[in-house]
């Protein structure tokens, strides 16, 4: 079993995935690299949101909190609860790490949902979620896989690799195979969810009246925020494994 080639292939793999193309796009050449003008577009458009919301609510803060505050404050709770929950007491350098990825990816799912893209005409190909791109799921995961064996690293030195033998010397080619398989089935999660969310209405708007996709819509909405939840509930979930060193 020689483990080394199969992780490198894996990871291979995983590059190559960012080439998978669903429709058109609209193409924009940085240097050497050819990459989704569309996916940024929007991006931007989900970080502006995100930090005109956080400036308009906490510009200025009151003892007593006001709605926009209160709501913010709120979601930070829910995000610390969420990180305390998954790995454990040293919680706390991680939280603006999760609480990243769980706003980034909510924001944009939504904006799918929300956000009339398709009346804005480009070039080549059409504006989508964010997360309706496999580079920007492939680009949310593998900062995970950093932050996995980052977290490991810091916590236990080199004895980290050990428990990579944990319980037995024989699972080695298999713990392995595990931790760099895991941003493939987080990119492939979101994006699968958030692309079959968005062709779904798509289809049905086409093929009924206009009235009818809207219950598909709003479980599109509440199917959005779980696919948030669940990857930020997974990031914070490997980072406390990786520094407790068990399965």
């Amino acid at each position: 079993m020689n483990v080394l080639p199969c992780s490198i292939n894996t990871l291979k793999g995983l590059y190559d995935i960012s080439g998978v193309e669903v429709g058109q796009h609209l193409y924009w050449q940085i240097g050497g690299f050819q990459v989704h003008g569309q996916v940024l577009i929007t991006s931007w458009v989900v970080i502006a949101i995100l930090l005109g919301s956080v400036t308009i609510a906490v510009r200025n803060p009151q003892t007593i909190p006001t709605n926009g505050q209160n709501f913010f404050e709120y979601v930070l709770e829910f995000i610390r609860d969420l990180s305390k929950t998954q790995i454990g007491e040293d919680y706390g350098p991680w939280v603006p790490f999760i609480g990243t990825m769980f706003l980034f990816i909510f924001v944009s799912n939504w904006s799918g949902a929300l956000l009339p893209w398709k009346i804005i005409q480009l070039p080549h190909g059409e504006l989508a979620a964010p997360t309706n791109d496999i580079n920007t799921t492939v680009a949310l995961a593998l900062p995970t896989s950093v932050a996995y064996f980052y977290a490991g690293l810091t916590k236990k030195g080199l004895g980290y690799f050990g428990k990579y033998i944990q319980p037995t010397p024989i699972l080695l080619p298999i713990n392995i195979l595990e931790d760099f398989t895991k941003p493939l089935s987080l990119s492939f999660r979101l994006f699968g969810n958030i692309l079959a969310d968005e062709l779904v209405v798509v289809v049905l708007v086409s093929l009924v009246p206009s009235v009818v996709p809207i219950p598909v819509m709003f479980l599109g909405l509440f199917t959005s925020g779980i696919q948030a939840l669940i990857f930020a509930t997974l990031a914070a979930a490997y980072i406390g494994e990786s520094m407790e060193g068990h399965h």
